[in-house]
């Protein structure tokens, strides 16, 4: 029987998931340049410096420079679901929150739910019977 008691792992809203979108691609802008500058200003520029330290420098600031776009790309997303959602419900996610609305709806009883399938459980007993 399933337990209804117990919830579901939910999904983040499209909001939240802009949201850290935007800070991910943050940290990841200023970790990479800092990284960049930090590999210049201290192993470049000398004599004996190795190839890779470029690369890797270079490296660095693409991934910055990716992230600059995702990051503006993000915004102009964010904004745009934003103008969406005021658009097609401008005073209905307002009456959404209201606490009076909660008062309004029944609690559901649990007691007389159907099970989700059919088959639920059977799968046990067809191992049994395989003998």
């Amino acid at each position: 029987m399933t337990d209804f008691s117990k919830r579901s792992k939910q999904e983040a809203s499209p909001e939240v998931n802009l949201k850290v979108n935007l800070v991910l691609s943050a940290l990841t802008i200023v970790a990479s340049f800092t990284l960049a500058i930090l590999l210049y200003a201290i192993l470049g520029f000398r004599e004996n410096t190795h190839w890779l330290i470029y690369a890797t420098a270079g490296l660095l600031i693409a991934i910055g420079s990716w992230h600059i776009q995702t990051f503006i790309r993000t915004r102009q997303l964010r904004r745009q679901w934003q103008r969406r959602a005021k658009d097609q419900d401008p005073e209905g996610a307002a009456s959404l929150q209201d606490p009076t609305t909660s008062k309004l709806l029944n609690t559901p009883a649990r007691d007389d739910a159907i099970p989700p399938a059919i088959t639920e459980e059977t799968t046990r007993h067809l191992t049994e019977t395989k003998h």
